[in-house]
Protein backbone atom coordinates (compact mmCIF):
# COMPACT_ATOMS: atom_id res chain seq x y z
CA UNK A 1 0.00 0.00 0.00
CA UNK A 2 1.55 3.12 -1.40
CA UNK A 3 1.25 6.52 0.70
CA UNK A 4 -2.51 8.64 0.24
CA UNK A 5 -0.20 11.83 -0.21
CA UNK A 6 1.12 10.29 -3.69
CA UNK A 7 -1.87 9.46 -5.05
CA UNK A 8 -3.27 12.72 -4.99
CA UNK A 9 -0.61 14.99 -6.06
CA UNK A 10 -2.15 17.64 -8.30
CA UNK A 11 0.33 18.27 -11.16
CA UNK A 12 2.83 20.56 -10.02
CA UNK A 13 2.51 19.88 -6.32
CA UNK A 14 5.52 18.63 -4.31
CA UNK A 15 5.14 17.50 -0.66
CA UNK A 16 7.35 19.99 1.71
CA UNK A 17 6.81 17.92 4.81
CA UNK A 18 5.69 15.16 6.13
CA UNK A 19 4.81 13.84 9.64
CA UNK A 20 2.74 10.98 11.24
CA UNK A 21 1.70 10.76 14.85
CA UNK A 22 3.97 10.26 17.52
CA UNK A 23 5.92 7.07 18.97
CA UNK A 24 4.17 7.83 22.32
CA UNK A 25 0.86 5.75 21.40
CA UNK A 26 2.93 2.89 21.88
CA UNK A 27 3.79 3.89 25.85
CA UNK A 28 0.94 2.11 27.11
CA UNK A 29 2.21 -1.70 25.55
CA UNK A 30 5.77 -0.57 26.49
CA UNK A 31 3.70 -0.29 30.31
CA UNK A 32 2.42 -3.56 29.97
CA UNK A 33 5.41 -5.29 28.31
CA UNK A 34 7.48 -4.15 31.50
CA UNK A 35 4.39 -5.73 33.78
CA UNK A 36 4.52 -8.95 32.00
CA UNK A 37 8.30 -9.07 32.70
CA UNK A 38 7.65 -8.23 36.59
CA UNK A 39 5.43 -10.87 36.65
CA UNK A 40 7.87 -13.38 34.74
CA UNK A 41 10.43 -12.68 36.95
CA UNK A 42 8.28 -12.71 40.33
CA UNK A 43 7.62 -16.69 39.25
CA UNK A 44 10.79 -17.57 39.34
CA UNK A 45 10.96 -16.20 42.99
CA UNK A 46 8.67 -18.32 44.27
CA UNK A 47 9.35 -22.51 45.03
CA UNK A 48 5.65 -23.53 45.14
CA UNK A 49 3.23 -23.97 42.19
CA UNK A 50 0.76 -22.17 42.73
CA UNK A 51 2.36 -18.66 43.69
CA UNK A 52 4.86 -18.89 40.59
CA UNK A 53 1.39 -20.66 38.46
CA UNK A 54 -0.84 -17.20 39.36
CA UNK A 55 2.53 -15.29 38.40
CA UNK A 56 2.58 -16.95 35.00
CA UNK A 57 -0.85 -16.60 34.23
CA UNK A 58 -0.63 -12.96 34.74
CA UNK A 59 2.87 -12.76 32.59
CA UNK A 60 0.65 -14.26 30.04
CA UNK A 61 -2.17 -12.05 30.20
CA UNK A 62 -0.07 -9.24 30.34
CA UNK A 63 1.83 -10.00 27.57
CA UNK A 64 -1.20 -10.49 25.36
CA UNK A 65 -2.68 -6.67 26.97
CA UNK A 66 0.99 -5.90 25.49
CA UNK A 67 0.49 -7.44 22.23
CA UNK A 68 -3.05 -6.22 21.55
CA UNK A 69 -2.18 -2.56 22.42
CA UNK A 70 1.20 -2.64 20.18
CA UNK A 71 -0.04 -3.58 17.22
CA UNK A 72 -3.32 -0.96 17.85
CA UNK A 73 -0.80 1.40 18.14
CA UNK A 74 1.25 0.33 14.75
CA UNK A 75 -1.93 0.38 13.35
CA UNK A 76 -2.79 3.88 14.25
CA UNK A 77 0.99 5.22 13.14
CA UNK A 78 0.73 3.07 9.84
CA UNK A 79 -2.79 4.24 8.60
CA UNK A 80 -2.33 7.69 9.81
CA UNK A 81 -0.42 10.41 7.28
CA UNK A 82 0.16 14.43 7.51
CA UNK A 83 1.63 16.09 5.04
CA UNK A 84 2.27 19.87 3.34
CA UNK A 85 2.33 20.12 0.13
CA UNK A 86 3.34 23.70 -1.72
CA UNK A 87 -0.57 23.97 -2.09
CA UNK A 88 -2.64 22.27 1.18
CA UNK A 89 -2.32 20.76 4.25
CA UNK A 90 -3.30 16.95 3.79
CA UNK A 91 -4.58 14.60 7.09
CA UNK A 92 -5.71 11.47 6.12
CA UNK A 93 -6.67 8.66 8.95
CA UNK A 94 -7.91 5.27 8.68
CA UNK A 95 -7.51 2.32 6.45
CA UNK A 96 -10.85 0.73 5.36
CA UNK A 97 -13.13 3.73 7.27
CA UNK A 98 -10.83 7.20 5.69
CA UNK A 99 -11.19 10.40 7.10
CA UNK A 100 -9.88 13.02 5.16
CA UNK A 101 -9.17 16.71 5.56
CA UNK A 102 -8.22 18.98 3.20
CA UNK A 103 -7.08 22.55 3.22
CA UNK A 104 -5.54 25.29 0.84
CA UNK A 105 -2.47 27.36 2.27
CA UNK A 106 -4.27 30.06 1.09
CA UNK A 107 -7.50 29.96 3.22
CA UNK A 108 -5.26 29.03 6.45
CA UNK A 109 -5.93 31.76 8.74
CA UNK A 110 -3.85 30.51 11.98
CA UNK A 111 -2.46 27.35 13.25
CA UNK A 112 -2.33 27.11 16.73
CA UNK A 113 0.24 24.45 18.65
CA UNK A 114 -1.00 22.77 22.13
CA UNK A 115 1.89 21.06 23.90
CA UNK A 116 2.08 19.22 27.45
CA UNK A 117 5.08 19.33 29.68
CA UNK A 118 6.03 16.37 28.45
CA UNK A 119 4.76 16.95 24.70
CA UNK A 120 7.59 19.76 24.84
CA UNK A 121 10.61 16.83 26.29
CA UNK A 122 9.23 14.40 23.79
CA UNK A 123 8.46 17.00 21.46
CA UNK A 124 4.58 16.48 20.51
CA UNK A 125 1.50 18.07 20.65
CA UNK A 126 -1.86 18.79 19.10
CA UNK A 127 -2.35 21.04 15.88
CA UNK A 128 -5.43 23.02 15.67
CA UNK A 129 -6.13 24.52 12.19
CA UNK A 130 -8.52 26.74 11.40
CA UNK A 131 -9.76 27.79 7.74
CA UNK A 132 -11.12 31.45 6.32
CA UNK A 133 -14.75 29.88 6.30
CA UNK A 134 -13.66 26.20 6.98
CA UNK A 135 -13.90 25.77 10.48
CA UNK A 136 -11.43 24.36 12.26
CA UNK A 137 -9.76 20.86 12.44
CA UNK A 138 -7.19 19.25 15.16
CA UNK A 139 -4.66 16.91 14.43
CA UNK A 140 -3.76 14.97 17.51
CA UNK A 141 -0.50 13.84 19.28
CA UNK A 142 1.91 14.44 15.87
CA UNK A 143 5.33 14.44 16.10
CA UNK A 144 7.16 18.07 15.56
CA UNK A 145 4.37 20.15 15.60
CA UNK A 146 6.38 23.32 15.24
CA UNK A 147 7.92 22.31 12.46
CA UNK A 148 4.46 20.96 11.04
CA UNK A 149 3.31 24.52 11.98
CA UNK A 150 6.45 26.44 9.93
CA UNK A 151 5.98 24.71 7.49
CA UNK A 152 2.61 25.53 6.58
CA UNK A 153 2.82 29.41 7.96
CA UNK A 154 6.23 30.16 6.12
CA UNK A 155 5.34 30.99 2.45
Amino acid sequence: MGRYIDDILQPGEKVLYSTNVHWIFYLPAMAAWVVAIAFLAASRMFVTDTPMLLCLSLAAISALVALYWMLRAWFHRWTTETDVTNLRVVHKEGFIKRQTFEMSLDKVESVDVNQSILGRILNYGDVTIRGVGEGAKNISTIASPLAFRSHITAR
